[in-house]
């Protein structure tokens, strides 16, 4: 689980929040994901071939958010993800899944994951949640979030 701030381009003034912005939340979950078990060098190398999200609630600015990803299957040649992104009293603002393929260096589709690499994603089990610091202040001047 990964927590973020909700930022001015992730919302329109009706707390709408775009598509791209629950991708990058996501990206970011792998992201930590894949640095904590050892496979950093996997992220942006891993083309995305599927991303579906359903958008359940509303979320503002300042908000935190906490992106909850799970890996439900590591294929021969894919990695299945399904997420729930959930607002700041705990809602379930978004939930969705991802799908990203192995693909070698030199390679022209999809490739078999490397053994060492299958074995780490099947076994890795839950990891630590990394979250905000609560005191952390929204911006703006020391008047503005003092009072």
């Amino acid at each position: 689980m990964v927590e973020r701030r909700v930022e001015w381009p992730d919302t329109d003034a009706a707390g709408h929040y775009h598509h791209s912005t629950v991708v990058r939340w996501v990206e970011a979950a792998e992201a930590v994901l894949l640095r904590r078990l050892g496979l950093a060098h996997l992220f942006g190398s891993t083309p995305r071939v599927h991303f579906e999200a359903d958008y359940r609630a509303r979320l503002w600015f300042g908000d935190a958010v906490r992106t909850e990803l799970r890996v439900t299957k590591v294929g021969d040649r894919s990695l299945h993800y399904a997420f729930t992104v959930h607002g700041e009293q705990g809602e379930e603002a978004a939930t969705g899944q991802m799908v990203v393929a192995h693909s070698a260096a030199r390679a022209t589709g999809a490739t078999p994951w490397p053994e060492d690499v299958r074995a780490v994603l099947t076994t890795a089990g839950p990891q630590r949640a990394e979250l905000l610091i609560a005191s952390e202040p929204l911006g703006g001047t020391p008047c503005a979030w003092q009072s």
